[in-house]
């Protein structure tokens, strides 16, 4: 019966990338809809790596490659192998995506989007899709890289959300970009040119971008906070000592056996207590109602749950 519900280790791994690559996806259509084909702007590497081409004349492309392999040599070191394999999944799925959907994105759709206001709408659509994306794909360990990576090593020793974090980088890159020149190109009597552009269309494209990376980060701290909720279990069973066998060592889930006494019944009996994710809350009700259809559970949601499997605690201690 447990192993009717039993999840193998290559199963999660399995929806692990799944539920990865659709935030890969998910971050590339906010970008190659709504916020590439209105010339919007954003943060990250990419935005740095576009400063310094500006600046020094260094290939973009080589310093958004050269940024993240030392992001990633990094993260890996601290924060492990798992999430050096996934994110760099992620950055590779992310490149592919972004070099071929923009061209698979029927021209209907994108002269639909241009109307009065276009950009503002697109810059809100965008940045929630887009930021939907990355705290979809930071919740199973992975990262589509850049400032992602800055922000997870951040909150792993200070006590910030990853949004917040990424969203401080992304105005400073920025706001940066105003103090070098931007071109736009188009064509005119079939050659290319270059035009500068005036300082204040650039700080409208400037104020576009604050906009993107503020609905951005919003997104990525709904999405995290509510995927990291957890809830407290009560459960009374006459099959506690099988039961708590069952989440303890199949579950592989905490869990507290309390003597208690039912006043109506005067009899003893044993409470289990759990503490677990919201995600794994059904598999939790299914391993109950597989040992004892008949148990009574009590269930809550937790402001907080600091220990091992869970949070950390960042506050810092007086000295």
């Amino acid at each position: 019966m447990r192993q009717s519900v039993l999840k193998s280790s290559l199963a999660e791994r399995v929806k692990e990338y799944v539920l990865l690559t659709a935030g890969v996806l998910s971050y590339a259509l906010g970008w190659s809809v709504f916020l590439l084909p209105h010339n919007l702007v954003g943060g990250g590497v990419s935005g740095f790596a576009s400063i310094l081409y500006y600046a020094t004349g260094v290939p973009m492309g080589l310093t958004y490659f050269i940024v993240n392999v030392i992001l990633l040599i990094i993260g890996t070191r601290i924060l492990g192998r798992g999430f050096g394999a996934k994110t760099i999944y992620a950055i590779i799925a992310t490149s592919v995506l972004l070099a071929v959907m923009p061209s698979l994105v029927p021209e209907e759709i994108i002269n639909g989007l241009s109307f009065d206001n276009s950009k503002l709408i697109c810059t809100c659509i965008g940045g929630l899709i887009a930021g939907f994306g990355i705290g979809l794909s930071i919740s199973q360990g992975g990262s589509t890289g850049g400032t992602d990576i800055v922000a997870l090593l951040w909150c792993k020793f200070h006590p910030a959300s990853p949004g917040r974090v990424i969203l401080l980088i992304d105005i400073v890159i920025i706001l940066s970009s105003l103090l070098f020149p931007s071109y736009t190109t188009e064509i005119v009597d079939g050659q290319q040119v270059s035009t500068l552009l005036p300082f204040t269309e650039k700080l409208l494209i400037v104020i576009y971008g604050l906009l993107q990376v503020t609905v951005s980060g919003f997104a990525v701290d709904m999405y995290l906070s509510g995927s990291k909720q957890s809830v407290q279990a009560f459960i009374f069973t006459k099959k506690s000592k099988e039961m708590a066998d069952a989440i303890a060592y199949d579950m592989k889930r905490g869990v507290t056996m309390i003597p208690a006494k039912g006043w109506y019944t005067k009899e003893d009996r044993d409470v289990l207590m759990v503490v677990t994710r919201k995600a794994d809350l059904n598999l939790l009700l299914r391993y109950v109602k597989s040992i004892d259809p008949d148990a009574f559970l009590s269930i809550s949601t937790v402001m907080g749950v600091y220990g091992q499997g869970f949070d950390t605690l960042k506050v810092k201690t007086r000295k």
